[in-house]
């Protein structure tokens, strides 16, 4: 699925192929919205593949790469390469940050390089498992480069959009999340991964909820249990939060699940922290939970009062709120509407169509 532009006005085309869905279709999402809004990908831009920044919340200084089992990596350093495969004995490799430069242990061998890429033998998307030391590790599919910013180690992960999309919804949503609601779901992420591309200066998106969402692919067949965002009983539109109008084309819409069953949250910050805190303004929203964590301020729904000397934060709704609810679209799921009436609520005045597979960019086969 891709994006398209209505000749006389500018529209968003937001497109997907659903993850583990296995379709013999393309599917255009096609928006007949406000006039400026489509940023659709240049003529000549690799729209089948992203690359997405990892695990830069830790600020990492040391990173350990290693491949699953049965599977082999070769991480080129400048003229040097060094394959990792577990028949070999030699299966994992350390990245560490010394002032400018990147030293690569692994084995008997060390290697001083700017940068590092990770790939297959025939430099072709591969398995691996990336981890910060004693924080965290991720298994990812695709090839990794690596290289210093900003006094850390950057990794920046280029996989397929099917991948992303897969890994995308997989973490936003739970296994009791019905079958119709994950379709919806990938539509809007097949969306925004197209429409979007270019969010930071190097590489198209991070895997924070700055961007979307991103865990570990999902094992073919399964959807792994994250959690489910909700608006607060409507959704928003760009201006409504502050945001430019060309960013988003969408119409607020009535959340019938949401209205009748709101998330509620409350959070309580220091005086210092509420000064810049503005309610229905997404960047204010943005810059608190870059500071205080993300489940902080976790919606634009929100009063600021003062109790017992703090600031008592209390809202409603998880997320920006604009487009796709994921918990209403949940519900409407499971009163029995298919993911074409959950996308018509949701984003109105859109049509979707079907057409031939070879029409679609996105049609390579796994």
């Amino acid at each position: 699925m891709q994006i398209d532009v209505n000749p006389t006005r500018r529209s968003a085309h937001r497109g997907f192929r659903e993850p583990a869905f296995a379709f013999a279709i393309a599917l255009i999402f096609i928006s007949s919205c406000s006039l400026g809004f489509a940023q659709v990908p240049p003529p000549n831009s690799d729209v089948a593949n992203v690359r997405i920044g990892v695990l830069g919340l830790f600020h990492p200084r040391q990173l350990t790469i290693s491949p699953p089992q049965g599977h082999a990596l070769v991480v080129c350093a400048g003229d040097e390469r060094i394959v990792l495969e577990h028949s070999s004995g030699v299966h994992t490799a350390s990245v560490l940050l010394n002032g400018s430069e990147i030293v690569l242990q692994s084995g008997t061998r060390t290697v001083r390089a700017h940068g590092l890429t990770i790939a297959g033998r025939q430099n072709e998307p591969e398995d691996f498992v990336l981890a910060v030391p004693r924080e965290i590790a991720r298994h990812y599919r695709g090839t990794l480069e690596i290289r210093q910013s900003a006094g850390h180690l950057l990794a920046i992960v280029t996989m397929e959009v099917e991948i992303a999309v897969a890994s995308i919804v997989a973490a936003e949503n739970t296994t009791e999340t019905p079958f119709e609601a994950l379709k919806a779901q990938a539509v809007a992420t097949r969306s925004y991964l197209v429409a979007s591309h270019g969010r930071h200066y190097d590489f198209d998106f991070c895997d924070t909820t700055h961007c979307q969402f991103l865990r570990e692919p999902p094992a073919p067949g399964t959807a792994a249990a994250m959690y489910t965002r909700s608006c607060a009983g409507r959704t928003h539109t760009p201006a409504e939060l502050g945001l430019p109008e060309a960013a988003y084309p969408y119409y607020p819409v009535e959340c019938k699940h949401c209205r009748e069953h709101p998330v509620r949250w409350s959070s309580r910050i220091s005086a210092e922290d509420a000064a810049t805190l503005r309610s229905s303004n997404e960047a204010a929203r943005l810059r608190a939970a870059r500071h205080l964590g993300w489940n902080t301020i976790p919606s634009n729904d929100f009063i600021v009062k003062k109790e017992n000397g703090q600031i008592l934060v209390e809202g409603i709704g998880q997320g920006h709120g604009i487009g796709l609810c994921q918990s209403g679209a949940k519900a409407m799921a499971a009163e029995g509407a298919d993911f074409r009436q959950i996308l018509s609520h949701y984003y109105p005045n859109t049509t979707i169509i079907t057409i031939h597979v070879d029409a679609d960019p996105f049609s390579r086969q796994r």
